[in-house]
This record gives structure tokens, C-alpha cells and sequence, in this order.
């Protein structure tokens, strides 16, 4: 008897239909979506991720000129690479590993960030004692009002 029940119950198992939806429990590894979206077909996977590639050296190259003493400029090229991986990310339909979460707010963060990191480096002072080279009128009396 029990082996009929068993028997049934493989059956039935077999000739149910799949579902559409996710399983509640993950049983395998996701594909990389990142792998392919830059540049289809048979290419390496640098030339893929040729957006990625791009926005990490001008930042590498920013974090480069800061370590060399040259913070302003350091931190002007990094704030200028995030704000091309959000142009890069609107302009382009497929941008590899660049893309992390949907499009909007991919350009958003990438654009806040970017030019975050550009203002302050316009109004850093410099290390001689200098001008900066933005001046904003009432960012020393908020700094002063903060600090005490």
C-alpha cells in the first residue's frame, strides 16, 4: 500500500505545473547579470565592463594625485568620474557592473556623489594658506556657528 501511495505522490509531483514565481528558498547560484550588458557576444570581459573600467581608473587616478599631495585636484577627478558614470549610465543602454540598481537611481546617487565631491573640493582651502576656489558666503559663519 505504501508503495502504490508513494508512487502517486511521484506522479503527481512530476505532472505538476512549474510556477512562475521565485521559490522561497534559494537553491542555486544567480547568474552574473553584469557579464554581459556592455558588449554582447563572444568579447573578453574587460571590454565589457569598458564603463566600470573607465569610472575606476579616473578614480584610481584621483585617489593617485591626493596621496601625491594634491587633494584639490585629487578630489576634483573623482567628482568628475562620478559624475560621468551617471551620464554614462543614462546615455548608454547597457553599462555592465556600473549598473547596480535601477537606472533613475543609479544617476541620482552617482550625481549627488559626484557633485558633492566636486563642491568640496572648490571650496577646500588649500595647504599654503590661500583662497579657495569657490567661496560661498555663508559657509564660514555655519562652520563657525557649528563648531565653537
Amino acid at each position: 500500500m505504501r508503495a502504490e501511495r508513494g508512487d502517486e505522490g511521484a506522479a503527481s509531483a512530476a505532472e505538476a505545473p512549474r510556477s512562475r514565481r521565485f521559490p522561497s528558498v534559494t537553491r542555486d547560484t544567480a547568474r552574473p547579470e553584469g557579464s554581459g550588458r556592455a558588449v554582447p557576444g563572444a568579447v573578453s570581459t574587460p571590454a565589457r565592463q569598458w564603463p566600470m573600467l573607465s569610472v575606476l581608473t579616473a578614480t584610481a587616478a584621483g585617489l593617485l594625485a591626493t596621496a601625491t599631495g594634491h587633494p584639490r585636484v585629487g578630489c576634483l577627478v573623482i567628482g568628475l568620474a562620478l559624475i560621468a558614470a551617471s551620464v554614462l549610465r543614462r546615455v548608454l543602454p547597457s553599462v555592465g557592473m556600473l549598473a547596480v540598481r535601477s537606472r533613475f537611481t543609479d544617476m541620482v546617487t552617482y550625481g549627488l556623489l559626484g557633485v558633492a565631491i566636486t563642491l568640496l573640493a572648490l571650496v577646500m582651502q588649500p595647504s599654503p594658506p590661500g583662497k579657495p576656489w569657490l567661496e560661498v558666503p555663508f559657509l564660514e559663519t555655519a562652520v563657525r556657528f557649528t563648531v565653537r
